[in-house]
């Protein structure tokens, strides 16, 4: 989480005091707000706190997903999966399997 009260610095700061930062940003997970003429430009991140942030991500997208097909389910957007397969097969041009 980002405190505003330490994380946002000048990046002439930055450049002059990279090793501090980095050792704060490694020992706190938050991110840096950069300025430059006072306004906000860049955002800093150690990779191990930014990593947690796209698995984050990536876990949220999954379950919007699961969330839309359940949904889909409910409302009777649903396609049988002999007739998936049959439309499949015919669209790829894959032939039917023996039984």
């Amino acid at each position: 989480m980002l405190d505003i009260s330490n994380d946002i610095h000048s990046l002439s700061k930055f450049k002059r005091n990279t090793s501090e930062f980095l050792e704060q940003m490694r020992g706190n997970g938050h991110p840096l707000v950069l300025t430059i003429n006072g306004k906000a430009e860049l955002v800093v991140q150690d990779a191990a706190s930014y990593q947690k942030l796209l698995d984050r991500v990536d876990e949220l997208e999954a379950i919007e997903g699961i969330r839309r097909g359940l949904a889909d389910v409910e409302a009777g957007r649903v396609t049988p999966l002999r007739e998936f397969e049959k439309q499949f097969r015919t669209k790829h041009g894959i032939p039917r399997r023996a039984r």
